[in-house]
């Protein structure tokens, strides 16, 4: 099975979207599962996982909705308020969901570094070790070390590092980086996609051998059975095709093995989401 582990669909509205600026002004519209079924057919992909754009409980029950009609979607990571005090409930209710895998929030999107080691926050990821749900991880520079307090004090959780922790690759810096890269993957419970990698190059200018260094680093801290593939559409679209960003990372694997191939293209994510 081939699988697009990230894509993303939406009725675009601008007061909730807010996160898609002025600047993005080409995926200011609705992004719906018809608008990729061709693509995803062409390029070969049997399926995708769904993960959440907005923070709502409105939003997972809109992605687990989607899924019910379009069998192209195998799995959704949603959005829950992982510090609220009704935790339990709340994932005791998305039970009836099978499609729902996992959750995420926009880490990225907050400012306090500690985030991810309060202990409301890891009340919340207790909890979603106790229902087997996944943990999407997006996170910035500013959240390196209290990402690594969390899967640390959390090694029955099954993280993914979404878009290889979005690494300056328009700048070129590597260093900082690298280690966090180095550090996380020390947890066996961590997987990692490889996603996302085209929105954080210089959109109208970049080439293939930008993106190399990173993706061989990423490689060789979490091996070949912990990294899958994620094209983070639409929003790749603001840097690149579909096919692009496919051809980023395509690009980087010439030394796979057929078996490794259908492990990152497929069977890694199938294991870690439980698809079907």
């Amino acid at each position: 099975m081939r699988i697009d582990t990230h894509q993303h669909f939406w009725i675009y509205d601008p007061n909730r979207d807010t996160w898609i600026t002025d600047n993005m002004s080409s995926i200011q519209r609705n992004f719906l599962p018809n608008d990729i079924a061709q693509t995803l057919k062409d390029n070969n992909f049997d399926g995708v996982v769904a993960v959440q754009a907005s923070q709502s409980n409105k939003e997972s029950h809109f992605l687990a909705e989607l899924a019910q009609a379009y069998k192209m979607i195998k799995g959704v990571v949603g959005w829950v308020d992982l510090h609220s005090p009704q935790i339990d409930e709340y994932l005791d209710e998305y039970q009836k969901y099978n499609i729902i895998k996992g959750f995420r929030h926009v880490i990225e999107g907050e400012e306090d570094g500690n985030f991810l080691s309060t202990d409301e926050f890891l009340n919340g990821i207790q909890s979603l070790t106790k229902y087997d749900y996944t943990y999407d991880l997006l996170i910035r520079p500013r959240h390196y070390e209290s990402t690594l307090h969390c899967v640390r004090a959390n090694p029955n959780q099954k993280f993914m590092l979404d878009h290889i922790a979005k690494p300056p690759i328009k700048s070129q810096e590597f260093e900082e980086w690298a280690l966090f890269i180095q550090d996380l993957s020390s947890y066996p419970n961590v997987y990692c996609k490889i996603s996302g990698l085209a929105t954080e190059a210089d959109w109208t200018n970049w080439r293939l051998d930008h993106f190399t260094q990173y993706v061989d680093h990423v490689i060789k801290c979490f091996g070949k059975n912990r990294i899958c593939y994620g094209s983070d559409w639409p929003v790749c679209l603001l840097a690149s095709s579909y096919e692009q960003s496919i051809e980023i990372v395509q690009d980087k694997l010439k030394y796979f093995t057929q078996a490794e191939l259908d492990l990152f293209w497929g069977l890694n994510a199938v294991n870690f989401y439980s698809l079907k």
